[in-house]
């Protein structure tokens, strides 16, 4: 059986698929497998790929027909998978040697349904580490625990899925897939159902995913109307969540990270088209609108006074009127 399925989508990244791929053959082991989606490239990762299927010990290549994003990449992984456990890796980042049987020697150790590692972003030539937001670890954690409390960072909003290892359990529950076509923030829907619905899980720190941040083709770097997709991201977490036996307690939780979002994207509004910029205000008005209001004033009145004025203001535009036939 194959022990572990790590999950590679590429799309347009053929300046950094060459160290991604030379850090899986590092990482490489006969019962390892990894599975490259080209998420229909247009320069050179095609070839880069292909080569890779060629010379990648344990490389399966699948490529899509057209585009359909991260979220759409990393499902098709998912449905090719034969791996007791899974990991995910983005085609522009890379591993240290040898971390991936580091991470399998953990999450047997501990025997847990996942574990979150710390990781290191990259930005040009500096490297800064970043942690888990969560003290205990090499420890058996219940994640629904980790959500809270509302007032800090947790474990759900460290929301990057490469940054751990996941049993194949949770995979066959449908813990593990994302929402089809998410272009932004795929992993925080994901992350928050997790948390929910999973038994156990555990913190690592260990250092062997290197993040690359400031790439040009990054959706992180460019302000089209595909950022957007973060409203559709976390009205699925305030849904889901408000349905669950826990609502009243996490609740709070869900819409004061949603606040602090919203207020981030309003604070670099100028990095956007100006078409999409009026469509963030239009769309995240709404989206206060949408909230339970009660939950939504104690976490304006729990944020600093910059970011409470920047969504006030919001709060209070008018909302567009309905058409009627």
């Amino acid at each position: 059986m194959v022990k572990l399925s790590v999950i590679v989508p590429f799309f347009n990244v053929q300046t950094y698929a060459p160290d991604t791929l030379r850090s899986l053959r590092a990482n490489a082991r006969a019962d390892f497998e990894f599975i490259l989606v080209d998420d229909c490239s247009t320069d050179e990762t095609p070839d880069i790929l292909r080569r890779a299927e060629r010379e990648l010990p344990g490389a399966v290549l699948v490529r899509h027909e057209r585009n359909g994003g991260l979220a759409t990449a990393r499902n098709t992984g998912l449905e090719r998978a034969r791996g007791e456990y899974i990991a995910f890796l983005d085609g522009d980042d890379w591993l240290a040697p040898g971390y991936y049987e580091q991470l399998l020697d953990v999450i047997e150790g501990l025997g847990v349904e996942f574990v979150r590692t710390d990781h290191v972003q990259c930005t040009g030539r500096a490297r800064t580490v970043h942690r888990v937001p969560h003290g205990r670890r090499g420890v058996v954690l219940s994640p629904r625990d980790a959500i809270l409390p509302a007032d800090r960072s947790t474990s759900v909003d460290y929301a990057y899925a490469w940054a751990g290892i996941y049993h194949r359990r949770l995979l066959d529950e449908g813990l593990l897939h994302f929402r089809h076509g998410l272009r932004t923030a795929e992993d925080r829907p994901w992350i928050w159902r997790l948390h929910r619905e999973a038994r156990t899980f555990a913190v690592a720190g260990l250092l062997g995913v290197f993040y690359r941040r400031g790439v040009a083709s990054s959706l992180t770097q460019i302000g089209d109307v595909r950022q957007l997709d973060f409203l559709r991201a976390f009205d699925q977490v305030i849904d889901e969540t408000s349905r669950d036996a826990d609502a009243e307690i996490l609740l709070p939780k869900a819409v004061r990270t949603y606040c602090a979002i919203i207020s981030h994207h309003l604070g670099s509004i100028e990095r956007f088209e100006p078409a999409v910029a009026r469509t963030l205000r239009s769309k995240s008005a709404a989206a206060l609108r949408r909230m339970p209001q009660d939950l939504l004033k104690d976490a304006l009145n729990s944020m600093d006074d910059d970011r409470a004025a920047r969504l006030r203001r919001l709060r209070r535009r008018p909302a567009p009127a309905e058409v009627t036939g």
